[in-house]
């Protein structure tokens, strides 16, 4: 368990079961960044009973509040090199957003990602257009390298992604400084 001052990043539990899924599939809270597929509550229900959402190919957390509502998930998860990883968040209500809970999971997952493994190093992709996402990643000391173009398809159409990234020099001097 992960814990700041506005929340706290954990596993999810067989408790949070009937929440999780009910804040994951709803399509209306995913606004124009994330895919509107969704999947059924007995198939999360079963890849959680196999593996509790923690796998080599990826962990899956909660984004909980001080008050311990469930605000958002965070995941890390392969990337394309064995010495990296990438990061995915999404808070559950658009209009928590700008509040800080999505930057102070990522620099505690950034943190523990780093300290507990030898990655070298973490990436994030975005929609050009998405500037919270954008703000989180710099705010994290994440840098810009460039936009990938046509890399996702979401509702309906192709799309570009901008990728930033976190290397672990950069985190250390981070730290140090």
């Amino acid at each position: 368990m992960l814990k700041g001052p506005l929340c706290t990043v954990r596993h999810v539990v067989a408790a949070d079961l009937n929440t999780f899924i009910a804040l994951l599939n709803d399509l209306p809270s995913r606004g124009e960044y994330f895919s509107y597929q969704f999947q059924s509550p007995e198939a999360i229900r079963k890849e959680f009973a196999l593996s509790a959402f923690v796998t080599d190919e990826r962990e899956q957390y909660v984004i909980e509040d001080k008050s311990g509502n469930i605000v958002g998930t965070i995941t890390h998860f392969k990337s394309r090199t064995p010495v990296a990883r990438e990061v995915g968040y999404r808070l559950f209500d658009p209009a928590l957003g700008g509040r800080g809970y999505t930057t102070e999971a990522t620099r505690m997952l950034c943190d523990y990602l780093f300290r507990a493994h030898t990655y070298n190093r973490l990436e994030l992709l975005m929609a050009p257009d998405n500037i919270g996402s954008e703000r989180v990643a710099q705010k994290c000391g994440f840098a810009y390298e460039g936009t990938m173009r046509g890399v996702f398809f979401t509702n309906g159409e192709m799309r570009d992604a901008k990728m930033y990234s976190l290397l672990r020099a950069d985190w250390e001097a981070q730290r140090r400084g």
